[in-house]
């Protein structure tokens, strides 16, 4: 190619990116074409060390979306709670922040979309020959679709954001219900364990009674199955406990097996709940898919150059992705329900937010009442057990109703030991639905 042909070709290009301004709006004007097509400093979604949430988006502008997701604090207090999210954290595997930075490279590409397109363009003549030509297209005017694919590009970048926080707090949600699961079963088993010695020596006065002729064997069998539904009841219970620690260990980094106890959970959160903020970006998405759409039916306008050989040509270009039709007024009504469907499912799902936030809180009000209840009912049921178990030792009161009284006693020991771990795993229900288990700035 001589070098008439070069100057052609980089005086057609640099017409065409003088152009593009037209149909990037004025933050495409002060770019400049060479950084944004990759010739200045990589792309950040490009680099392993970055992080996930960034708020500035691939088009230099800042997403109030994510930066109100880097902007949330765990409410989780230090203790076993916070070394338990720490464990899993550190071995979480992150599909959903591949997803992410899926999603932040297709953004990224779509910045570029003001750019003219430059490719070759092969032709066969009518005389057998093979013409190659330099083909340089820059849209002038395309009724903001070019506008509403980065608009998209961006909301597809907040609506993975928003997943990647929903994915960590569900993991950590997970792992502190198994933790909670492991700790009632434990518990649980901890009350069969500390009667287990009262009811052996039941089973032992039991078959003494039998030896001396003063009871029947059909009671001390009463009494025998009692205490073996006890042993049974309290191997369930670690079996169960050890079943949640073997799951929560198999998804944690550190060893969980010393972590105990736990802590109240604030139940009144400010924060917006993570599947209306993911609802809210889904809307943004479907708004600038539908002006994309309409876009694609109305005739845009671009500036064609070529250059084969020594030779070039330039005009204008007026086309439409889809043509025109009979059924163009439809198609466009319809892209308009598409944006006002979407606002619709923002209300849909906040309403459903709010019902599944009321059904929690009233299932843990009535969990702090039973708390309250079951406790009172088990300090009298203790009361009572010792109250019989003297008028036992006295001869006034038989063994099997001693027995019957201190099994009851013990179900409600159970029952208490319980229900302490039923309420934090609803309010780690209502935290999560909040979003509110992870620090943003550690998603």
């Amino acid at each position: 190619m001589s070098k008439t042909t070069h100057k052609k070709t980089l005086i057609a290009f640099c017409a065409m990116a003088a152009l593009s301004g037209c149909s990037g709006g004025a933050d495409s004007v002060t770019r400049s074409p060479f950084s944004a097509i990759g010739l200045g400093k990589p792309a950040v979604a490009d680099s392993p060390s970055a992080p996930a949430l960034a708020t500035e988006t691939p088009d230099g502008t800042q997403s109030e979306v994510i930066a109100g997701l880097l902007t949330r604090r765990s409410i989780l207090p230090q203790g076993p709670y916070s070394q338990v999210s720490s464990a899993v954290l550190a071995a979480n595997s992150r599909v959903a922040e591949s997803d992410l930075r899926a999603a932040t490279l297709r953004a990224e590409a779509q910045s570029k979309n003001w750019l003219p397109t430059l490719g070759p363009s092969v032709s066969l003549t009518s005389l057998g020959a093979v013409v190659t030509s330099l083909v340089v297209e820059q849209v002038l005017f395309d009724n903001g679709g070019k506008k509403a694919e980065r608009a998209y590009a961006k909301a597809d970048v907040e609506v993975a954001a928003v997943a990647l926080a929903q994915d960590t707090n569900n993991r950590v949600q997970d792992a502190l219900t198994l933790y909670l699961s492991a700790q009632k079963a434990e518990a649980r088993a901890a009350v069969n364990a500390a009667a287990m010695a009262d009811m052996e020596h039941f089973a032992w006065i039991m078959d003494e009674r039998v030896k001396g002729g003063v009871s029947n064997s059909v009671d001390r069998m009463v009494v025998q199955q009692k205490l073996n539904q006890m042993q049974a009841d309290m191997s369930s219970d670690l079996e169960a406990a050890a079943a949640a620690r073997a799951e929560l260990a198999a998804m944690s980094a550190a060893p969980l097996d010393g972590v105990k106890g736990t802590s109240p959970l604030p139940v009144e959160l400010a924060a917006t709940p993570l599947a209306v903020v993911k609802a809210e970006a889904e809307a943004t998405r479907s708004v600038a898919e539908a002006k994309a759409a309409r876009a694609g039916f109305l005739p845009s306008l671009s500036a064609v150059g070529a250059v084969s050989g020594s030779k070039s040509s330039g005009g204008l270009s007026i086309e439409t992705e889809d043509g025109i039709g009979f059924g163009l007024g439809a198609s466009l009504a319809a892209v308009d329900q598409q944006a006002e469907g979407a606002n619709a499912r923002i209300s849909q799902v906040r309403e459903d937010v709010e019902r599944s936030l009321r059904a929690l809180e009233g299932e843990l009000s009535s969990l702090q009442r039973q708390q309250e209840q079951t406790a009172t009912l088990a300090e009298g049921a203790e009361a009572n057990y010792r109250s019989f178990a003297e008028q036992q030792r006295a001869g006034q009161r038989d063994v099997n109703d001693v027995v019957s009284v201190f099994e009851s006693a013990v179900r409600l020991r159970r029952e208490a030991a319980a229900l302490p771990f039923e309420v934090a795993r609803v309010e780690l229900k209502i935290a999560a639905l909040k979003g509110v288990l992870v620090d943003g700035d550690k998603i």
